[in-house]
């Protein structure tokens, strides 16, 4: 199926909630590394994001209802690769990837300082598909940082890019 649909353009997804580990309840911070994404409506403004049930950022976006979309440069492959193969339930990825964070504007949650441009979004629904949630979320910020070329995901860690 992805060579039929690949390359799609890699995202960075944020996120910031309160979960249960080992039996004590901690504030975590963590980021997804997603290519299903996609714009959803022009009024009200939305985006939705599919998250696999199985991750640690679906919790954190299920219990927050809240999350930011980083658009990455090409640049960023190997900080998208760790964050993609690792799990954030056991690894600060901010701090492990070497990414710098900052504070979103219109949400309580983390933002990668080196990120192209981000949506802030907050969740108004939540539809399961499978194995999957899609997670529609209402658009309270948005920013272009910088223009860059942003990450394309070809299959496994191929990765290419936009044209200039």
């Amino acid at each position: 199926m992805f060579s039929i649909i690949n390359p799609r353009q890699t995202v960075l997804v944020t996120s910031r909630g309160d979960v249960n580990i080992a039996g004590k309840t901690m504030e975590k911070e963590s980021i997804i590394t997603l290519d299903w994404h996609t714009p959803l409506s022009f009024k009200p403004m939305l985006y939705a994001i599919v998250v696999g049930k199985s991750r640690f950022s679906y919790k954190l976006i299920s219990k927050s209802k809240v999350f930011a979309i980083n658009f990455m440069s090409i640049k960023n492959k190997k900080e998208v690769i760790f964050c993609g193969t690792n799990s954030g339930e056991f690894t600060d990825k901010l701090k492990e990837s070497g990414l710098k964070k900052e504070e979103a504007e219109k949400i309580d949650c983390p933002i990668i300082k080196e990120a192209l441009a981000v949506i802030e979004c907050e969740v108004v629904d939540e539809i399961e598909t499978g194995d999957h949630v899609i997670f529609v979320g209402k658009i309270l910020g948005k920013r272009l940082k910088e223009e860059g070329k942003r990450i394309f995901h070809k299959d496994n860690y191929e990765f290419t890019t936009t044209k200039d």
